[in-house]
């Protein structure tokens, strides 16, 4: 797209959306400020560098094959260099603790430590970018069915030490980044069939976080993520919903909402308002779940729309941290990481134009027909322009040039892999 044909169609969104009484300026601003924290296993399909061969096991699946997915350390940054030049604004990097630079050397999880992922932290400060961390407790030897529930005091105890440590690397990274590190603990604990001692598995997972988060980790957000089954486990989930939601309420942690984690009909933006009267801030995984949790790419529908504005007119983006957690292996993987990425972005810039300062006013004195109207014009109004005209300012493909600038890096390099 042409500069001058970008900046004249940036100039006639302006005018229109001052007409309503909209700023597109104070908009890409406070966009600017969203950063999303990109995660690391759409590279490589939740490999990681453990046992490059393993098999994804504990509730969790990747499908497809495409070809030219990161085989190590070196092409997963090499990928997220190249997606960063294709998203507009300043953006983290999540990490699983399976992403160590181990050396070839096989490091169990009980035992990793900040060593592990000072290349990363070295790795961010060269790229401007801040990290985030995740404990991995799914494909293990130790997983099972139950790792921190477990009835095994041993097996309970090998993840309490894996989760402890996981937590003073994402300390070790807020430190040296100068920017707290969300650590998000999710655990697969569950069971496929009838359970019948539910409080029992409940309490001990209880108990096994009450001692990992003893552990104080000041330069880390701690949160803890709920989901109603994985595959395998269907009929109980130990960590559900309610079970994290009283834990995080009760010991100020933040609850990491994933888009993929709740019923096919449940909405998750619906529970944001709610959490943040109870708790600091949330950790959002936005996905697209298709009938379950597939963690399709994330594309600009009705679910990240939602939540997107539930955020923004509760003016929350202070409170919250937006994480992504799809991961595509049936399509070019860098593409899937800038369509998600971007989709998500349009969602909050949408949010962002829309004139919430009338459409309050209208709730508050009963105009409902109004309030509608403009809600329903606003799906309309020429936010597309505003996007690409942010993309413009921060040198970055606008609209759908970044389709050749994925095919050009597939050509010279994922496909030679």
């Amino acid at each position: 797209m042409k500069e001058a044909q970008i900046k004249q169609a940036y100039e006639a969104a302006k005018a229109r959306y001052a007409e309503i009484g909209v700023d597109t300026e104070a908009a890409l601003k406070q966009l600017a400020n969203v950063s999303l924290s990109l995660h690391c296993w759409q590279t490589d399909d939740v490999t990681g560098f453990e046992n490059p061969d393993g098999q994804l096991s504990g509730g969790i699946q990747a499908t497809g094959n495409y070809p030219g997915k990161a085989r190590n350390i070196d092409e997963v940054r090499k990928d997220i260099e190249k997606v960063k030049t294709l998203l507009p604004g300043n953006h983290r990097l999540s990490l699983h603790a399976i992403y160590g630079d181990f050396g070839g050397q096989k490091v169990d999880r009980d035992q990793i430590e900040p060593k592990h992922f000072q290349s990363w932290i070295d790795w961010a400060k060269a790229n401007n970018m801040k990290l985030d961390f995740n404990s991995t407790s799914f494909s293990h030897p130790k997983s099972g069915d139950q790792s921190l529930s477990s009835r095994d005091k041993g097996i309970r105890d090998f993840w309490i030490e894996h989760t402890i440590r996981s937590r003073k690397i994402a300390e070790e990274m807020g430190k040296q980044l100068g920017s707290k590190a969300c650590h998000n603990l999710w655990i697969h604990d569950g069971s496929k069939d009838l359970t019948v001692d539910r409080y029992l598995y409940r309490s001990l997972l209880k108990d096994s976080l009450d001692k990992i988060f003893a552990v104080k980790c000041p330069n880390v957000k701690d949160g803890v993520e709920s989901k109603v089954f994985g595959v395998g486990l269907e009929s109980y989930t130990v960590g559900s919903h309610e079970f994290y939601m009283g834990y995080a309420v009760k010991n100020n942690l933040m609850c990491t909402l994933d888009m993929g984690h709740f019923h096919p009909t449940e909405e998750t933006y619906d529970k944001i308002s709610s959490l943040l009267l109870f708790t600091p801030e949330i950790l959002l995984h936005v996905s697209r779940p298709v009938r379950w949790d597939s963690d399709h790419v994330v594309i600009l529908n009705d679910s990240v729309q939602l939540l997107a504005q539930e955020i923004v007119w509760a003016n929350a983006l202070d409170k919250t941290n937006i994480g992504l957690d799809y991961f595509d292996a049936s399509i070019n993987r860098i593409g899937a990481y800038v369509i998600g990425s971007r989709a998500t972005q349009k969602a909050f810039l949408q949010a962002l134009l829309t004139p919430i300062s009338k459409l309050r006013d209208y709730e508050a004195n009963g105009k409902f027909f109004q309030r509608l109207a403009v809600l329903e014009e606003a799906k309309s109004m020429p936010w597309n322009a505003v996007y690409d005209y942010f993309c413009y300012i921060n040198n970055v493909p606008v609209a759908e040039e970044y389709i050749a600038e994925v095919e050009k890096y597939e050509k010279e390099v994922t496909s030679k892999r």
